[in-house]
């Protein structure tokens, strides 16, 4: 065969693998999606969703009189009236202050293609406030619960101590109570309860640009990988404990509109990585095609075109493999599944091709480069995109040393046929 014409065949072989990829990455993208789609709503309802708990309000009410006069008319006189009106007055008000923590529990669960970084939450709040108006008045106590679907197990609500819980029933998700209070009091809340939610967990202090006073918020956690959400405040301080961290947000007095919160650690999506993997795949096999074609070249071995395309078909199966056994599997199962059976495929082909050392030491090493090491650089997330640039400019770098000797023009010349085998005579019988 002519060396072009090899040549060509060879991007025949690379473009049908990429094209089988870039089916391949579609579809399993539509499979993330579906399953994204159909169990985000069933794991809510049976776990729980992002919570926001916000603080409580305070509203103090309170009444003065004045007095009143009114006319009135009657054929021709006009006749005055006093009389003492009561005026209700309401404004909100905000805690002296606020004592908040949270223990976080991670529980991620796998549904599908798609990993859900579910949590356990223990919540417990304490705000006090110091009423400094000169007259008596009604204080209500409105405590929001995060999500008005979710469940909150051991809940607690306490004015100075006495136990409200048993007395308050929800509105919207809201409780409230009411007390009187004199100038100069102080009264202390307490709430408490256990509930679930997923993806992230914030406290927001205030419903807009507000004052904090005398604020503490401590948050625990069981995993070590925090992030914080867009918009959030970070710690004031914290510090790891075992494998998680601690914490703290501590305000003497702070103006601010933003909450405070985290964003739950996931696991790699598998539903991702896969088709990922598949969108990316063309390029290790085109580095793993052009080291294969320069090695034979320089050693003068003969790899047909169809034998490019059975490699093509080895390297696809790695990806076929690993979107689905993902599902079924751990990631790190599903890869080794995978890279363990496309190895097998190239090696025991190109033994039967090539030879036995050709296919363990020189294909076998190159495979190893450029699908399983490429591949493993999806899982480095920020890194990837460095690592193939790093390792594709080594490639460059090795093959233009191993060929910068080789007279292109002669190997890519028109090889004359070869003469034909002399016939041997033919026998006569005797």
């Amino acid at each position: 065969m002519s060396p072009v014409w090899r040549i060509v065949g060879i991007v025949f072989a690379f473009l049908a693998t990429s094209v089988g990829w870039l089916i391949l990455g579609g579809v399993t993208s539509m499979r993330g999606r579906g399953s994204e789609s159909e169990l985000r709503g069933d794991v809510a309802d049976l776990w729980g969703r992002p919570q926001t708990q916000r603080a409580p309000t305070l509203e103090y009410t309170w009444v003065t009189e004045r007095d009143s006069v009114q006319t009135e008319t009657t054929g021709g006189a006009v006749r005055t009236f006093h009389q003492r009106v009561e005026d209700k007055h309401s404004k909100v008000v905000a805690p002296s202050s606020t004592r908040v923590g949270a223990d976080l529990h991670l529980d991620r669960r796998l549904r599908g293609l798609v990993w859900y970084a579910l949590y356990d939450v223990q919540f417990e709040g304490t705000w006090t406030y110091t009423h400094h108006e000169t007259q008596r008045g009604g204080l209500t106590f409105r405590f929001p619960f995060p999500d008005a679907q979710a469940l909150y197990d051991d809940f607690q609500l306490s004015v100075d101590g006495e136990d409200m819980a048993r007395e308050l029933r929800p509105e919207a998700g809201v409780v409230s109570t009411t007390l009187w209070v004199n100038p100069g009091q102080t009264v202390v809340f307490h709430a408490a309860y256990t509930s679930r939610g997923m993806d992230t967990w914030s406290y927001a202090p205030t419903t807009e640009v507000g004052s904090l006073e005398d604020f503490s918020l401590h948050v625990t956690t069981d995993f070590d990988a925090i992030d914080f959400p867009a918009g959030a405040m970070s710690p004031s301080e914290k510090a790891r404990t075992g494998d998680g961290w601690l914490l703290d947000w501590t305000f003497t007095r702070a103006l601010t509109g933003r909450s405070i919160g985290l964003v739950m650690p996931n696991h790699v999506q598998p539903g991702e990585l896969a088709a990922s993997l598949a969108f990316s795949a063309p390029i290790s096999l085109f580095f793993f095609f052009l080291v294969l074609f320069v090695l034979s070249t320089l050693r003068g071995i003969d790899i047909h075109p169809i034998n490019y395309l059975f490699l093509g078909a080895a390297f696809l199966c790695f990806h076929l493999l690993f979107a689905y056994s993902v599902d079924h599997l751990s990631v790190e199962a599903a890869f080794a599944a995978a890279s363990v059976t496309s190895l097998v495929l190239v090696v025991s082909y190109l033994r039967l091709v090539v030879s036995a050392r050709f296919a363990l030491v020189e294909a076998g090493l190159a495979q190893l480069v450029y699908l399983v090491g490429f591949s493993l650089a999806h899982f480095w997330d920020g890194w990837t995109g460095l690592t193939v640039t790093l390792l594709s400019i080594v490639t460059v770098f090795v093959l233009m040393q191993l060929t910068g000797r080789i007279r292109w023009t002669e190997v890519l010349a028109r090889r004359p046929p070869e003469p034909p085998l002399p016939r041997a005579p033919f026998a006569h019988a005797p």
